[in-house]
């Protein structure tokens, strides 16, 4: 079992092998999707090989019906998906089927044909954010009944702009300081100001979305928390393409969070100034993991700040 469903090809293997309690979860791995396979009369196929926190499987519920086994290698932000599945109860997610909190297992609804919203290349950029805005307008409006169950946005992102400042003054990268103060403040300031709090999804991205028959798409990994909605839309924004490639980014960017402005009702100069101080964070956080500093990120970060008005 060791050789097939573990093989070293694997994502989770290459991103958490090096560290101690990485490679701990990886020897007890083996032994974790047997009890899961025979607690849950499971019939496996083999691992996907994508994904940098879990192992991940296709497989066939007793009934027949296709499912996906994923087990997460332990750390904060898987620790909410499945009360944020829960949450969704399948509307506009996919539905959980069962939840193993001790081997830190999700049995899911398996999306078909699986096809990301950012392999579709046969849409046009704007009908892909059209999706991907009608998808977390669904998310949002979902009432969380124990909202203390999950992380508050605002302490992330303040524990984040306390990162920036300190890596800031430790790295020294040359990046604009009034830039970099700015990021940290709207990381302390757009939680506290936010218009409402929803449960924001936290990791919505192009490869995030996948074509499915019970419904067109479906959002699978959600790294839950509960704060301002405008938080989620940027990767999205940023990931569909590359919106800095084209001739006017900043026409293309106005445009794009005009759009999600249009169908979510958020404030498209609020979702810019979200995507300023998460580039900002992005460029330190990146510094910090030993990289030559990105002056471009930064310029990036100017742009959107500059379309927030800011």
């Amino acid at each position: 079992m060791t050789e097939v469903l573990v093989p070293p090809t694997l994502g989770v293997v290459a991103s958490i092998g090096d560290l101690a309690e990485g490679r701990d979860w990886l020897d007890a791995l083996p032994g974790l999707i047997a009890e899961l396979r025979d607690g849950w009369a499971l019939r496996l196929g083999a691992p996907w090989t994508g994904g940098s926190c879990s192992w991940v499987a296709p497989a066939e519920l007793p009934d027949g019906r296709p499912a996906v086994l994923k087990i997460s290698w332990p750390h904060p932000e898987m620790m909410g998906e499945a009360a944020a599945l829960r949450v969704w109860h399948g509307h506009g997610a996919v539905t959980l089927y069962a939840h193993d909190g001790v081997r830190h297992a999700l049995l899911l609804e398996q999306a078909d044909p699986g096809t990301t919203l950012g392999d579709s290349d046969g849409l046009p950029a704007e009908e892909r954010l059209l999706i991907a805005a009608g998808l977390l307008n669904r998310l949002w409006s979902a009432p969380v009944a124990d909202p203390g169950g999950f992380d508050l946005l605002s302490h992330v992102t303040a524990r984040w702009a306390g990162l920036i400042e300190q890596r800031m003054a430790r790295l020294r990268p040359g990046f604009d300081p009034g830039l970099v103060a700015l990021g940290a403040r709207l990381l302390r300031e757009l939680p506290t100001t936010a218009a409402r709090r929803v449960l924001v999804h936290g990791d919505v991205n192009p490869g995030n979305i996948l074509a499915a028959r019970r419904e067109p798409w479906l959002v699978i990994d959600p790294k839950p928390m509960v704060g301002d909605p405008g938080y989620d839309p940027w990767k999205l924004v940023e990931q569909i393409d590359d919106p800095f490639r084209h001739p006017d980014p900043a026409a293309v960017l106005r445009r794009r969070f005009a759009l999600f402005g249009e169908v979510t009702g958020e404030d498209p100069a609020r979702l810019a100034a979200w995507a300023a101080a998460r580039r900002v964070e992005d460029s330190l956080w990146w510094v910090s993991r030993g990289n030559p500093p990105s002056h471009r990120a930064m310029a990036e970060a100017a742009i959107l700040a500059s379309i927030a008005g800011l």
